[in-house]
């Protein structure tokens, strides 16, 4: 399973929230046996669709997928969050989970 790791980009205006992040939630809280990465990445993915919280949600689409979940398991977790977190964010999710199956399909 890969390790989650936080982006790096705004660490050259803004190392500090970079550092914590990456300590904190990637290097400790992530890193707890109790759930696995691959739920781990469920849950992310899916609070981030339901907040329309998208800017990241590529990025652990992406996480998602090089953690054991395949996209027709994202998928349907996406169908079932737009009953609870709405059509419009349910339809950014599966857009951006589209983007990321083509990219690998022609890589």
């Amino acid at each position: 399973m890969a390790k989650q790791s936080a982006p790096q980009e705004p660490a050259e205006i803004a190392p500090k929230p970079v550092e914590v992040t990456g300590g904190v939630l990637f290097g400790d809280v992530s890193e707890r046996p109790e759930l696995s990465p691959r739920d781990r990445n469920l849950i992310t993915v899916s609070v981030r669709a339901t907040l329309y919280r998208t800017e990241q949600l590529g990025h652990h689409l992406g996480k998602a997928l090089e953690n054991g979940l395949s996209v027709e398991e994202l998928s349907e977790t996406i169908t079932y969050l737009s009953f609870y977190a709405g059509w419009p964010n349910a339809t950014t999710a599966m857009n951006q989970l589209k983007k990321i199956d083509d990219e690998q399909a022609a890589a």
